[in-house]
């Protein structure tokens, strides 16, 4: 016969703290509005961050196959809404590159109207994602793969302004090297104003007195002349436009809340502040579907523009609000201004941010020689995935199972079993230590003395957990050995989660639960 006994569970630190402890990150977003003393601050960092925003849109309109005014429009409206609606006070919302890269075989093969309907489901998916706690899912990203996210996203940003420089004419590499030298200058002596601020008014004043002539926003496509409408999608409401829409409503849902959530913890950091993950899910959905009826295409957070805005001072809701104003009075009433802009002085600013933004120590020597082999091979990967296809998605999801399997293989060998004989040579203890599931117990079955052991054999679980049915099925297999030779199993220190499986997925006969 074997019997089984328990051990209580500790109990968890987080069951211990009070309902007013784990509300705690939700009250805290409370009171983030800014004061009549930050106000100033606040709109300056909007206005930088507006001016970043507008060549990036135009650029990822391109690559989404629709008119710059659908990305600017979306940029816009997201910006707007998600001030009021979202859980991460300063982050940047707004047309994304990666979800212009997944949406642009649905423009090539159905056109806009099928993008504006497929905005508008992956905002209803979005909220939906949001109310159910979506964001609970982030913990199984390893901080490894969230390195190779922000050095992938780095890398990104910084080859993507190489077009406005490299190639170019002498003139636009002096005015990027003047723009990165007002840029690491200005805020030593000055933080009144933002240093990016300066760098685009003075080189765009000097481009226009000087009649140098660059590349300027204006080269970049055609802004829009009037205020975006409200409208509905001109598409045939039917089972077929719900075919054709649903991959790309899941894969642009899945790309965008990454993305978005991702960004999140990086401005945590920056701000050593936090965020409600479940808010900013259901938000960004309530910030599409407007968006949507409003005429633009799928946006999400963008970690560039955010860097920006933060670096500028922004850290509240108004420098989110203020983005999306500025944005759309730079591009309509201000439009022959803004077209007048170099895109070198731009160019300059963002590969700072990707300088910024990339995280050196993760490559430091003494970093590369500390680390895991195993944590740097996913950080590589997920870089290397992501850099050549411009894909989040597939960078994280390739770093988050190869990290998987990576643990999988190290636990694998967790497993050890020590025994003991009693004195008097009629009992035998044996200790298992470590997590018993599909890869740690291949060898367990082996790991006892099947025919020289005495009639009574106590198996000490105390060290143990059970965690599947490969682990009770192993359990199962000791027992069946011991009981064809006669020998009493006698099961010890069961935590109570390991007795209720055995309880229930245990096919051995003699199971005695105590």
């Amino acid at each position: 016969m074997t019997e089984l006994s328990q051990r209580p569970p500790a109990t968890a630190a987080a069951d211990r703290r009070s309902p007013t402890a784990r509300r705690r990150p939700v009250i805290a977003l409370s009171g983030r509005w800014p004061g009549v003393r930050h106000v100033r601050v606040e709109l300056l960092a909007g206005l930088v961050t507006a001016l970043a925003l507008i060549p990036e849109t135009i650029s990822f309109s391109v690559v989404a196959g629709v008119d710059p005014r659908v990305g600017l429009f979306a940029s816009f409206t997201i910006s707007v809404v998600i001030a009021f609606t979202g859980g991460r006070p300063a982050m940047i919302s707004a047309a994304a590159g990666s979800m212009a890269l997944v949406a642009a075989p649905l423009v090539r093969a159905h056109g806009l109207n099928y993008l504006l309907a497929t905005t508008i489901g992956v905002g209803l998916l979005m909220f939906v994602l949001g109310q159910v706690g979506v964001a609970r899912l982030m913990r199984f990203i390893p901080r490894t793969v969230m390195i190779g996210f922000v050095n992938a996203l780095a890398i990104l940003i910084f080859t993507a302004q190489l077009p406005h420089v490299v190639g170019r004419s002498w003139k636009v590499y002096v005015l990027v090297a003047a723009g990165l030298v007002i840029l690491l200058t200005l805020p030593r002596l000055t933080k009144a104003v933002p240093a990016p601020l300066v760098a685009v008014a003075l080189l765009t004043f000097v481009t226009v007195g000087f009649h140098i002539s660059v590349p300027t926003v204006g080269d970049e496509g055609r802004l829009p002349s009037s205020l975006p409408r409200p409208g509905l999608p001109d598409v045939p409401m039917n089972w077929e436009t719900l075919r054709i829409i649903g991959p790309y409503v899941l894969a642009l849902t899945a790309v965008g809340l990454l993305e978005t959530l991702l960004t999140a913890q990086i401005v945590d950091r920056m701000t050593d502040t936090t965020h409600n993950p479940n808010r900013e899910s259901w938000g960004l959905g309530i910030a599409n579907v407007v968006n949507g009826f409003f005429g633009g295409m799928g946006g999400c957070a963008m970690i560039g523009q955010t860097i920006v805005n933060v670096n500028s001072g922004g850290r509240g809701r108004l420098s989110t609000f203020a983005a999306g104003g500025f944005l759309l009075l730079l591009v309509v009433p201000l439009r022959e201004v803004v077209c007048n802009i170099p895109m070198s002085a731009l160019a300059a600013v963002m590969m700072l941010v990707a300088v910024m933004t990339f995280e050196w120590r993760s490559v430091a020597p003494s970093t590369l020689r500390r680390m895991p082999r195993g944590e740097t091979l996913v950080m590589v990967a997920t870089v290397a995935v992501v850099v050549p296809t411009h894909n989040l998605a597939y960078g994280v999801l390739v770093g988050v199972v190869l990290a998987a399997l990576l643990f999988t293989r190290r636990v694998a060998h967790v497993a050890l079993v020590t025994s003991v004989l009693d004195p008097e040579g009629g009992e035998r203890i044996y200790a298992v230590h470590g997590t018993l599931f599909f890869a740690s117990t291949n060898d367990l079955v082996n790991a006892f003395d099947y025919a020289h052991d005495p009639t009574r054999v106590v198996i000490d679980l105390s060290e143990a957990d059970v965690l599947d049915s490969a682990a009770v099925a192993a359990l199962d297999d000791v027992r069946t050995k011991y009981g064809a030779r006669g020998t009493e199993v006698i099961l010890l220190g069961l935590n109570t989660r390991s007795a209720d499986l055995l309880r229930k997925l245990s096919t051995a006969p003699g199971l005695k639960v105590d």
